[in-house]
């Protein structure tokens, strides 16, 4: 009995250690957003970064002010609607 205790306690904290949430984001830059799953710093460009569900929050077909990027491969950002590669 002591040692089917002692295996479910250890599968657990393991569980507990293996199961961390991802960080993901919305990050914005002049009305271009997109998922990013890093935080970008580029000199002379400012990034709004938002949680990942801001995304689900928003009525993207009427807002004037942002608009949906697709996910692109590397490290980058959108601006004026065009993927910057760093």
């Amino acid at each position: 009995m002591f040692n089917k205790l002692l295996l479910a306690s250890v599968l657990a904290a393991g569980v507990g250690i293996s199961a961390t949430p991802a960080f993901a984001y919305i990050a914005c830059n002049g009305g271009d957003c997109w998922h990013s799953d890093a935080r970008v710093h580029v000199p002379g460009v400012t990034f709004e970064y938002h949680p990942d569900d801001w995304y689900f929050h928003r009525h993207w077909d009427s807002d004037r002010e942002h608009h949906w990027r697709e996910s692109h491969e590397g490290r980058g950002y959108y601006k004026g609607g065009v993927w910057v590669t760093l």
